[in-house]
C-alpha cells in the first residue's frame, strides 16, 4: 500500500429513498455514503465480511463528525476520499471528504474506529499483518497537508 495521497472511493450513487421533503439527501445518508466509501479503504487493510468469519474481529465506530458544505440531490453521484489521521494497535482516527462527481466538495467526515474482538466484545488490538497495512496508508499520508476541517468543533 504505497498510495501518496488520500485514498478515492468509487462513485456511489444516491438512492431514491434518502430523499427528504427538501428535495435533497437527508442528513443521516451522508454518513452511510461515508461508511459505504470507508468500507471501500478498509478492504485494503483486510477488514470486511471475510475477516468477521474468520478472525471474529470487526471494526464499530466510536465517533463521528459531518460537516455539511453543499447539498446533494437524486441523479448526483459522489465518491469520498479517506485520510488516515492517526493510529494505534486498537484504533484510528480517519477524515473523508465528499466530492460531487463535478469536483466540488459536498461535505466533510471525521471518525474514530476501533478494533474489536467480537467474542466480548472489546477493543483489541489488530493482528499484525492488519496493522501493519493501516500503518503503510499513514506513513505514506504523512508528507501530505493536513486536510482542513479535522479536529473541527461545534459552537456559536
Amino acid at each position: 500500500m504505497t498510495e501518496q495521497q488520500p485514498f478515492m472511493s468509487s462513485f456511489l450513487e444516491i438512492e431514491p429513498g434518502w430523499i427528504d421533503y427538501n428535495n435533497h439527501l437527508n442528513m443521516g445518508y451522508y454518513t452511510v455514503l461515508f461508511d459505504r466509501a470507508a468500507d471501500e479503504a478498509f478492504a485494503k487493510f483486510g477488514f470486511g465480511p471475510d475477516y468477521v468469519a474468520s478472525a471474529n474481529h470487526t471494526t464499530f465506530s466510536a465517533e463521528f463528525h459531518v460537516r455539511y458544505l453543499r447539498e446533494v440531490k437524486l441523479g448526483d453521484r459522489v465518491r469520498c476520499s479517506f485520510w488516515l489521521i492517526a493510529h494505534d494497535e486498537k484504533r484510528f482516527h480517519s477524515f473523508q471528504e465528499m466530492y460531487h462527481e463535478d469536483g466540488w466538495l459536498a461535505a466533510t467526515g471525521e471518525g474514530m474506529t476501533l478494533h474489536v474482538d467480537l467474542s466480548g466484545p472489546r477493543v483489541a488490538p489488530m493482528p499484525s499483518r492488519i496493522l501493519s497495512r493501516v500503518t503503510a496508508m499513514a506513513e505514506a499520508q504523512s508528507h501530505l497537508p493536513r486536510p482542513e476541517g479535522v479536529g473541527r468543533s461545534i459552537g456559536l
